[in-house]
């Protein structure tokens, strides 16, 4: 009976220490997956942090996926994203003004182009919406023509779903483009 209970409680113990670990595990992800604010003069800017997913299927191919964390903060005229892997250290920064888009990596590596879907296009090797982000963030087209709190939104080639609004914006964004036999697909979840 003592050898029973002792096999018992031994077992007992690993399952416990193993679920401990796996509840650290999630929370300290979890904690450390939104990136910080960016600074900069609260004004008009339009601000928003949370987490992303970007998936390009292609049939007989592998799956690409990517995830991340993002930062975003848009005054009207500059546009400025910073994105985080997973547990929250910054990968890189965009830059986006008239004519121009820029990425800095951690590392001080810079890439340019003239827009930031091209910037997108040339970095991660998909078609990313960088452009419309800026109204469907807003939770509007790029017309100004969806009406207020649209549910969903067809542009440029993306059907774009919009839910869980607050007072800036919808809170949940999924983004699918279908180009060519692969389907691209991304959601955005934001923070608070």
């Amino acid at each position: 009976m003592k050898r029973s209970a002792a096999i018992y409680f031994a077992l007992f113990r690993h399952r416990f220490v193993a679920w401990l670990s796996l509840l650290a595990a999630a929370a300290l992800v979890a904690g450390c997956a939104t990136p910080e604010r960016i600074a900069g003069d609260a004004g008009n800017a339009f601000e928003r942090t949370g987490r992303f997913s970007l998936t390009a299927e292609a049939p007989g191919q592998q799956t690409e996926a990517v995830q991340g964390g993002f930062a975003w903060r848009d005054d009207g005229r500059s546009l400025r994203f910073d994105l985080s892997n997973p547990v929250g250290s910054v990968l890189a920064r965009v830059r986006v003004e008239p004519g121009s888009a820029v990425l800095e990596r951690s590392n001080g590596e810079r890439e340019y182009a003239q827009d930031p879907d091209a910037l997108a296009a040339m970095v991660l090797g998909e078609s990313v919406p960088v452009s419309g982000l800026r109204y469907w963030l807003q939770g509007r087209s790029e017309s100004g023509n969806a009406g207020e709190q649209p549910e969903s939104l067809s542009e440029n080639g993306w059907e774009v779903q919009l839910s869980r609004y607050d007072e800036s914006g919808p809170r949940l964004l999924r983004l699918s483009r279908q180009d060519g036999g692969r389907r691209i697909q991304m959601r955005i979840a934001i923070d608070h």
